[in-house]
């Protein structure tokens, strides 16, 4: 019998067995990112990866590498910083999470871009990742026309912020924004994860945490229930619609 989309949602589906075992990232020396070299991205290789505080990058010769940045990049869920400007945008787009997720992937991937590091191969695994309740967008839409947005893994309370991308000025962090109001509402003490704090990124309130201190917090938010909600909320009455008003005055 099919699930009623207004039943609870159980939580995502098992990605099945890692085929592999990460090295420790506290035992790898004071900033030193890149932890282990090799494995697959299959569904459950990731989530194993996520929970250990590791996310895949090849490496610019082309291996496959597990990063774990030291210092890390997150963005405290009441720390993010909202300009008058910032306010004024959010007022021009509606937002919708899981909507088009993979037309988000594939917008983040565009010919183009400096940082292309999201492969055809990157794609399929994060669209899998999706379908199995892992992995999730938030769009930001103008006119009709899908304008912004980002995607990431979550795994418990943590979100791992994947990447981001605009097609209108501020739709990629009015996306930002929804999703922080969203973590804050359903899930306070998640962590929320950016890799690395960008000079970009600092201007939004993103901070450097050290390693040890990012899986102390890492290790507690894994162990938080998930909120962002089942893959197929799409056109969902309470799933789309413009950022609060009343909460950007943070």
């Amino acid at each position: 019998m099919p699930e009623s989309p207004d039943s609870p949602w159980p939580g995502p589906r098992d990605p099945g067995p890692a085929g592999w075992v990460f090295p420790d990232p506290r035992d790898a020396p004071a900033g030193e990112a890149v932890i282990a070299v090799g494995a697959d991205l299959e569904p459950g290789t990731l989530v194993l990866a996520y929970s250990s505080g590791l996310f895949p990058m090849h490496l610019s010769d082309g291996p496959l590498a597990w990063w774990s940045p030291d210092p890390r990049g997150v963005l405290p869920l009441d720390g993010m910083r909202i300009t008058r400007s910032l306010r004024a945008s959010a007022r021009q787009f509606t937002i919708t999470f899981n909507r088009a997720f993979d037309a988000v992937v594939q917008a983040c991937a565009q010919e183009g871009r400096p940082d292309r590091w999201i492969t055809e191969e990157f794609m399929t695994a994060y669209g899998r990742l999706h379908e199995l309740g892992w992995a999730h967008s938030v769009e930001a839409w103008r006119d009709g026309e899908l304008a912004g947005g980002l995607y990431g893994v979550e795994v418990g309370g943590l979100f791992a912020g994947e990447s981001m991308f605009h097609r209108r000025r501020d739709a990629s962090k009015v996306a930002l924004l929804a999703l922080v109001q969203r973590l804050r509402l359903r899930q306070p003490r998640g962590l929320l994860d950016v890799q690395w704090r960008t000079d970009h990124l600092a201007t939004l309130g993103v901070v450097e945490v050290p390693r040890p201190a990012y899986l102390d917090l890492l290790a507690e938010a894994i162990r938080l229930a998930p909120c962002l909600g089942r893959p197929d909320e799409q056109g969902r009455p309470n799933e789309q619609g413009r950022p609060d008003e009343h909460d950007l005055g943070g």
